[in-house]
Order: structure tokens, then C-alpha cells, then sequence
């Protein structure tokens, strides 16, 4: 019987059952699918791109092409006026789709890496077209989010689509979904080992020689799609770098890098608990959730205007600004006024309900702090490094320690310069920032969100197999159950030796009492004085129990805990109703074939 969601898929994307089993049986047919979604996704992330552009040109009257973030100076109506519209269209959107759940709590929308961490790689397309929108008009309105989290939800969505009207197996699907992150980024930045190395480090979790094939092929294809529809400019002029590398890699050159690396990080930590407490202060004003991205925009345009033009919307025309010589004559005040005001707008954006990410937002924040760094450390002026070399450095370690991925942003940087001894300094400084965050904080910012919502995923590694690994299908159900007022010879005379070795009682009210053990009350029940008589006496685990909600490793650890070899279901901790027993023997056999099934899967191999 087939399921729902795979009814539904196959209802939008009819494939034919012989290219159906053409994908699943073979890694060409996979590889060619995954070329195809690249194509798609690149593609997205140009319609997206387009969308957005044209949305900011009509709302501040910009010419045409011109970046919102790299204007000077803006009309105080339209600074004002632009964001707040954005976050009035955003609050009727959500009131609509609040009126069309009829009432029901809103479901959080499943990104890419909760989809592979959780859910098998499963998306809900309807979803990600949602919030690719509400990213558009965060983005195109003037918020300081970026639109990769919008560019990875609809690509990812696609895929995943793609791959349920396929029926690939779960570890495919997972590739399938990291092949259209992977063409997201490579379309977003031109950048196809970024874009792969993003699906490896952010989407998938590991990488094995079974994913190299599909996801590279899906990057390069996102990138040449977006490439050949919509001109990149390059964010960096890679002439005035040359210099500064001539002499390859110095020591001084690596211990500053990695200071700017040590100090990238606390940063980014402060940048992500400072979201939180903006997002927290909104929800405490008890303003309602649909007015929220309202008084944020107001905030954001505010800012602006106190400010520069440069906090508003992603920065890429800022940081187009920022990596070129023409902004070397800023000062250390400058620099660290707009690194705070494009922070503070980030937050407020992010806080008060606009839809988007930090992405770009933390590439043009570390650009800025490498500068900062470069004007404010000392004996600095000692190192042939330039400014921009340090902007770069500080743009991916900053990166890092916000959005992760430490090879995803040095591959950025070296497909940015096409410098290879830069990229060596970026990589100590991702690495110092990585560790710093990974041994300090524990999140990077998306996972930061789920440890918010109580999830404890922490990355897109795949631990949904053992949530759905539920003590519910393990446990067997024909469970007979005895009262726990029985007498205890008459319990020996039904129950011989030889029976069944568990018996699970109830108190008088059908609920749980204990497990009894019949060699042991066989053996304790000899009849004389003072041994037991009352099937209470040798009744176990009165207070130990499972429930059906629980995955198989926090049921090998209450058999660990209880020492006991089977362990009773119940349905509540109210109720206690017995529902059936689970054994510490079938739930490791269980968990260990599993395990198997996984690690095969890994490595590419098919049971």
C-alpha cells in the first residue's frame, strides 16, 4: 500500500515506474537526478534573486541593478516606510495562513538539516514555498536577513519532492536533499565547491565517496545555470591581494589570523545569544505575533536612518563595498559603529518575525571585524597583509562561527581569490573559530534554534532512524497480565517452571505493580516460616516502567538502570495502564541491526 506522502508526490510528479527503478538501482540514474534538481535549483535561486531585486528597485526607487545596501543616503519616507511595509505584509500573511489551520497551533516549518537530522530527508514542499516567499519579502523590503535560507528551503523542498515521486530509499533522499542545497549556494555565489562542501558539512552531515558524484554534479549545475541566466559580479577585486601573498605564508601571518579567529568567535556567540534576547523582548511586550515584523521594520528602517543605508537587507552592495580598496579610508570608529547598527538590525529583523537567515549578514559582519581587526591590533602594521586579506579571513571565520561549515567558507574565500595561500590563513582562522564556538557555545545558529524549540539536534546527522526506533514497535503485546492480590501458591501452581519467565501484575485498579520472575518465586516459596506467601512479596520494578513514546536508546538505558532483562509498557504515567513488555535482548538486537542498515548506507553499500 502506498503511503499518503509518496500518493501526493507521485500525484504532482508523475515518473514512470521503469525511470523510477532506473534511479533507485543505479548511482547514474542518482547522479543524473541530482544534475537535473541542480538545474532547478539554480534556477530558483535566480527567479528569487530577480524577485527580490525588482521588489527593492520599486519600493526605494533605486536604478536598475543597484544594491540596496550600497546606497549613501535614502529618503527618510522610504527608509522608514519600506521595512515596515514588509513586515505589514508578513503579519497578513501569517494571519491568513493562522485563519486557514482553522485555529490549530502552527507547526514549525522542517529546513534541510532538520529534515536529514529527523525526518529522512522529507520536506514539505507546500512549506518551503512559504517560506521562500516570506524570505523575499523579509529580504526585498529591506530586513537584515540574507535569502540563502530561502534559496536552501525551496531547493531542498524541490528535492526532496523529486526524490519521494522517485521512492528513493531514505539515505538517497538525504543526498537528494543536500544535492539542492548544494546548488542553492554553488547558484547563490557562483561557488560549486562551496555549494558542495555546504551540503556536506550543513545538509548531510558527513561525506563519503557515495555523495561526491550527485552533489558536486548538482552544484556545478546550480552554478552554471545561475552563471549563464544572471551576471556575478565578483565580490572582490583579486589584484590587490596579490601583493600581500607573494611571499607566501608567514608565522606572524598565521598567529594573527588566528587571533582574528579566537575573536570571530566570541562574537559570533554574541551575535546569536543577542537574536535570542531581541526575540525574547518582542514576545514579552505581548505585542500579537502579526504586529511584531510591523514595529520591527519600523526599528530597522530607524536604524537606517541614524545610521547608513548599509544595515538594510542582505549587504551584498556593503560588502561589495567593504572587500574594495575605496574603503580603506575608513576609520576604526566607522567600522565598528556599522558592524554594531548591522548586527542590532539583524537581530530586530530576525526577532521580530521576518523570515531569512544569517548567512550573508554574518559574511558582511566578519568582513568588517577583519578590518577593524586590522586597524586595531597591535604591531599589525609589521605583516604585509592588507586590509582586505583581513576582511576576507574575518568574513569566513565569522561565518563559521555563526552558520558553520569551516571547509564551506574556506572553499568561498578561495573560489572569492583564486588565492591559495589566503585560503590556508582562512582555514587556521575557521578552525580556531569552530572550535572556540563548538567547545563554548555547542550550536551554530540553526541548531542554536532547534535547542531553542527542544530539539537537541546539533547538527544533519541522521538520528531520526532511532526516534522513529519507538519502544511502541518494539515492544510484543500480547502481554497476559496476573493481580497483584493473587495468592502465591495459586501463581506457582498456574505458573510452573518451564512457563513463561516474566509475568507482569496489576494492582486492583489495572494498573502497573511489577514484573515477577517465576524461577525466583519458585525458588523463594519454599513453604516454611517467614518466606513470602503474597504474590506482592516477590513482585520487581513496582516503580520502572516503560512508555511507548520512548526510542530505543532511552530503553536501553532504563534496562541499564533498572538491571532488569525486561522492562512493562504503559500507556501513561497517569494511567499506568499495561499495554506490553519489552525485552533488553530484542530492543539491542533491534538497535544493533539498524546501526548496520545506517553505517551501510554511509558507505554506500545496499542490503
Amino acid at each position: 500500500m502506498k503511503s499518503p506522502t509518496l500518493g501526493a508526490a507521485r500525484g504532482l510528479i508523475r515518473v514512470p515506474e521503469r525511470l523510477r527503478a532506473l534511479v533507485r538501482g543505479s548511482e547514474a540514474g542518482l547522479v543524473v537526478l541530482a544534475a537535473v534538481i541542480g538545474c532547478v535549483g539554480g534556477f530558483a535561486v535566480v527567479a528569487m534573486g530577480v524577485v527580490t531585486q525588482l521588489l527593492r528597485e520599486a519600493l526605494y526607487h533605486l536604478p536598475h541593478g543597484a544594491r540596496l545596501s550600497a546606497m549613501t543616503e535614502l529618503p527618510t519616507e522610504l527608509a522608514l516606510a519600506g521595512p515596515a511595509l514588509g513586515g505589514a505584509l508578513l503579519g497578513l500573511l501569517g494571519l491568513a495562513m493562522a485563519r486557514r489551520r482553522g485555529g490549530q497551533p502552527r507547526r514549525a516549518m522542517i529546513d534541510p538539516i532538520e529534515a536529514n537530522a529527523l525526518h529522512g530527508g522529507r520536506m514539505s514542499l507546500r512549506d518551503s514555498v512559504t517560506v521562500a516567499v516570506q524570505n523575499v519579502i523579509s529580504n526585498g523590503c529591506g530586513a537584515s536577513v540574507g535569502l540563502e535560507a530561502g534559496y536552501t528551503q525551496i531547493a531542498g523542498g524541490l528535492a526532496s519532492r523529486a526524490g519521494i515521486a522517485f521512492g528513493l530509499r531514505r539515505s538517497d533522499l538525504r543526498t537528494l536533499v543536500g544535492c539542492g542545497s548544494a546548488a542553492a549556494i554553488g547558484a547563490a555565489f557562483g561557488s560549486p565547491l562551496t555549494g558542495a562542501f555546504y551540503a556536506y558539512e550543513l545538509i548531510i552531515g558527513t561525506y563519503t565517496i557515495a555523495t561526491l558524484a550527485p552533489v558536486v554534479a548538482a552544484a556545478f549545475c546550480g552554478s552554471l545555470v545561475a552563471r549563464s541566466l544572471v551576471a556575478q559580479a565578483a565580490f572582490v577585486d583579486v589584484r590587490g591581494l596579490a601583493g600581500s601573498m607573494q611571499g607566501g605564508i608567514a608565522v606572524a601571518d598565521t598567529l594573527a589570523c588566528l587571533a582574528l579567529g579566537f575573536v570571530c568567535a566570541g562574537l559570533g556567540v554574541a551575535i546569536m545569544r543577542g537574536v535570542t534576547l531581541v526575540e525574547r523582548g518582542f514576545r514579552r511586550t505581548g505585542i500579537p505575533a502579526a504586529l511584531r515584523p510591523l514595529l520591527g521594520g519600523l526599528c530597522v528602517g530607524g536604524l537606517a536612518l541614524a545610521t547608513t543605508p548599509q544595515v538594510l537587507s542582505g549587504g551584498h552592495g556593503a560588502l561589495h563595498f567593504h572587500l574594495s580598496e575605496s574603503a580603506a579610508s575608513l576609520g576604526a570608529g566607522a567600522l565598528a559603529g556599522l558592524l554594531a547598527a548591522k548586527a542590532a538590525a539583524s537581530a530586530i529583523s530576525i526577532g521580530a518575525g521576518f523570515r531569512g537567515g544569517l548567512f550573508f549578514a554574518s559574511l558582511f559582519l566578519g568582513a568588517l571585524a577583519g578590518k577593524l581587526f586590522y586597524l586595531l591590533a597591535p604591531g599589525i602594521d609589521a605583516i604585509a597583509m592588507t586590509a582586505t586579506a583581513y576582511a576576507i579571513v574575518g568574513m569566513a571565520a565569522l561565518a563559521v562561527a555563526i552558520v558553520g561549515g569551516p571547509l564551506t567558507m574556506t572553499f568561498l574565500a578561495l573560489e572569492m581569490t583564486g588565492s591559495f595561500p589566503l585560503a590556508g590563513l582562512v582555514l587556521a582562522a575557521v578552525i580556531a573559530a569552530s572550535l572556540t564556538v563548538r567547545k563554548t557555545f555547542g550550536y551554530s545558529f540553526a541548531t542554536w534554534r532547534f535547542h531553542l524549540r527542544g530539539e537537541s539536534i546539533r547538527s544533519a546527522h541522521d538520528i531520526g532512524w532511532i526516534r522513529s526506533l519507538t519502544v511502541g514497535r518494539l515492544m510484543r503485546k500480547d502481554v497476559r497480565t496476573v493481580p497483584l492480590d493473587t495468592p502465591l501458591a495459586v501463581f506457582l501452581r498456574e505458573h510452573p517452571l518451564g512457563s513463561p519467565s516474566l509475568v507482569v501484575v496489576t494492582d486492583a485498579r489495572d494498573r502497573y505493580a511489577g514484573i515477577v520472575l517465576v524461577p525466583e518465586a519458585h525458588a523463594q516459596a519454599g513453604g516454611r516460616p517467614g518466606e513470602p506467601a503474597r504474590l506482592a512479596d516477590v513482585a520487581r520494578h513496582g516503580t520502572a516502567m516503560l512508555f511507548a513514546g520512548m526510542n530505543a536508546k532511552e530503553a536501553m538505558a532504563a534496562f541499564d538502570r533498572t538491571e532488569s532483562e525486561a522492562l512493562a509498557v504503559v500507556d501513561g504515567p497517569d494511567s499506568l495502564a499495561v499495554i506490553g513488555l519489552l525485552t533488553e535482548s530484542h530492543t539491542l538486537r533491534r538497535y544493533s541491526e539498524e546501526l548496520d542498515r545506517q553505517r551501510q548506507a554511509v558507505v554506500g553499500e545496499t542490503s
